[in-house]
């Protein structure tokens, strides 16, 4: 049986995932994303590559980095996954630009621990001091493992292209405009986007959507003003998107916040 419960706490998303038959459409998280493999096999693919998580193993995630997801086999998997704001870990790490992970997959126990506490903290409900200790527990260890040092930096007409796409969130989406005003046909602006991130424009307006309505939800509590605010025809559109990126949907993502 497929189950997903989230939980939320000092400004940290935590994940509690169990699936055999869910697959997870392409998408991207504007957050830092590192959780851990429990049972079975994670199948994924990143920057083009697949990557298969075994029990134990630490998955690390940057923002804005496109990936599907699956259990490798029937046997199905369960993990855990905490999804952190990339100024906060900044803020937490001391370092002032984005950082990247540059291995996707790693057998570290003394990390492995220290994302289990605090995604089992979160999870847990546990005061909010205590999840934010656990987050500094966290971070220290990804420094230690000397696993966040190399700088990350877009390339610019992709960030021209991103900042484009966010101020068009209430609008359907215009590929002659925004390729003219970026110096490209609409086709050269498809195969440039999709090479540098990994998704097509489309794609990527659509995550921003998701994103912003969960945003929406998380702060104000009130499923048809996402709706509205981000321009879905109505809940059943929403929640289909947001069931492929999330595993539940909208409605349900709101439940566990109450």
């Amino acid at each position: 049986m497929d189950k997903f419960i989230y939980k939320k706490a000092a400004g940290i998303t935590a994940l509690s995932a169990s699936m055999t038959d869910f697959k997870y459409k392409k998408h991207y998280h504007k957050e830092y994303a590192i959780g851990v493999t429990l049972r079975g096999v994670q199948h994924y693919t990143l920057d083009g590559s697949l990557q298969l998580s075994y029990p134990n193993g630490v998955m690390l995630f940057n923002p804005e980095q496109a990936h599907d997801g699956m259990a490798h086999n029937r046997n199905g998997l369960e993990y855990v996954m905490v999804y952190i704001d990339p100024e906060l870990l900044l803020e937490v790490a001391e370092k002032k630009d984005i950082v990247c992970f540059s291995t996707p997959i790693v057998y570290d126990f003394e990390l492995e621990k220290r994302v289990l506490n605090l995604a089992n903290a979160i999870l847990g409900e546990k005061d909010e001091a205590f999840c934010s200790e656990q987050l500094l527990a966290l971070s220290d260890g990804l420094i230690q493992t000397d696993l966040s040092l190399d700088g990350k930096k877009d390339n610019a007409l992709i960030r021209k292209a991103k900042d484009i796409l966010h101020a068009n969130l209430n609008h359907v989406l215009k590929l002659e405009e925004i390729s003219m005003e970026l110096g490209l046909s609409k086709f050269q602006f498809i195969r440039f986007f999709k090479t540098h991130t990994g998704i097509t424009p489309y794609q990527y307006h659509l995550n921003c959507k998701l994103e912003r309505a969960k945003h929406l939800i998380d702060k104000n509590r009130d499923i048809y003003a996402a709706v509205a605010e981000c321009d879905f025809v109505d809940l059943t559109h929403l929640n289909k998107h947001f069931k492929r990126v999330y595993g539940i949907t909208a409605f349900e993502y709101m439940s566990y916040l109450n």
